[in-house]
């Protein structure tokens, strides 16, 4: 297998490229999961988008029949939820049961899950917000984290940090594998993430246009038409900022928050349902669809493996430009003598 690559994260997950396609709420499921690992990559199923344990379990089992032998995960959000039932228990139940070697944790800490996880052999990647998140979840044994920056869509975190800051503070920060997201959709952003100590990047995004994600094409050519201004932040009357495609749902949701609603007042608009019913009709203007400023950089719909493969060659483009300039300064610096 070609590694152009090679960082803890290609060690640690077996991939060809250090980057992680993460969960996508309602869109990271069987048939796009697959396509990320047999591009090279892995990505991670969202468990909270399968309606029960018992369809997690049939799509892991799908996602392992075409993923061709390659690397894949699973999603889980750690969190209570309001009406007080445990739904995350019975999703690690299905995870372990089901044989799945990674996982990605996101939400709340995951400390009451770790040792069964780990127990089964599970590599564990927890996604955080912010650099004091990352060494807490370093402390409780987590084999990798992501730290995402203020650009990325989803939540960012209450006081969100950009990407640039983020990741050359959390290599400081932390001694295990770092994963670093937010605004990135390039391979020349790859390299700058590897340059500033991280050893691969999570993209959500830039994945976003690839034919194997099932939402409607008007929906991606809306955003192949968005550019890095197109998103906007809201929520954070709530302490959940999330970061989402500038639409009228968006619009409203803000002026209410303008208004000093209160969440009671807020929850009928920000429920999953509304998103998951746009990605079907492409009717995007009537929910709140997560969306990072990398969005940008989603310029075309097409196969899952040909956005990858552009990302590499960006990257290889990248390195050749920076040995040129390493090498060239030397040389320009005598002859200015």
């Amino acid at each position: 297998m070609n590694i152009p690559f090679k960082t803890r994260i290609t060690d640690l997950y077996g991939i060809r490229l250090p980057v992680i396609a993460s969960g996508l709420m309602w869109l990271a499921e069987p048939v796009y999961v697959a396509a990320v690992a047999r591009a090279g990559l892995i990505g991670f199923m969202t468990s909270a988008s399968f309606p029960d344990p018992a369809a997690l379990r049939a799509g892991i089992r799908k996602c392992r029949e075409l993923s061709e032998g390659k690397p894949f995960g699973v999603n889980v959000m750690i969190r209570v939820s309001r009406d007080g039932n445990d739904r995350v228990t019975p999703l690690i139940d299905a995870v372990i049961d089901e044989g799945v070697k990674y996982v990605e944790t996101a939400g709340n800490n995951p400390e009451a899950y770790l040792k069964r996880l780990k127990d089964a052999g599970i590599i564990v990647l927890h996604k955080v917000p912010g650099v004091r998140y990352a060494k807490k979840a370093e402390s409780l044994g987590v084999d990798a984290v992501t730290v995402v920056g203020a650009e990325a869509g989803g939540h960012p975190g209450v006081e969100p940090v950009g990407t640039m800051v983020a990741a050359a503070a959390a290599a400081r920060a932390i001694k295990i594998p770092l994963v670093v997201a937010g605004g990135l959709g390039t391979g020349e952003q790859l390299v700058a993430a590897l340059a500033m100590g991280a050893d691969g990047v999570a993209m959500g995004t830039r994945f976003l246009v690839s034919e194997e994600i099932w939402a409607h094409r008007n929906y991606k050519e809306r955003l192949i038409a968005a550019g890095e201004t197109d998103t906007t932040l809201l929520l954070q009357s709530m302490r959940n900022t999330q970061r989402a495609l500038k639409t009228g749902h968006v619009a409203m949701i803000q002026q209410l928050e303008r208004e000093n609603a209160d969440t009671k007042t807020l929850l009928p608009h920000i429920m999953g349902t509304h998103a998951h019913k746009a990605y079907k009709t492409g009717d995007y203007e009537t929910a709140m669809l997560s969306c990072g400023q990398g969005v940008v950089f989603a310029d075309k719909i097409e196969p899952l493996a040909a956005i990858v493969d552009r990302l590499e060659a960006e990257a290889r483009a990248a390195m050749d430009r920076l040995h040129y300039i390493y090498r060239a300064q030397p040389a320009e610096a005598g002859r200015a003598a």
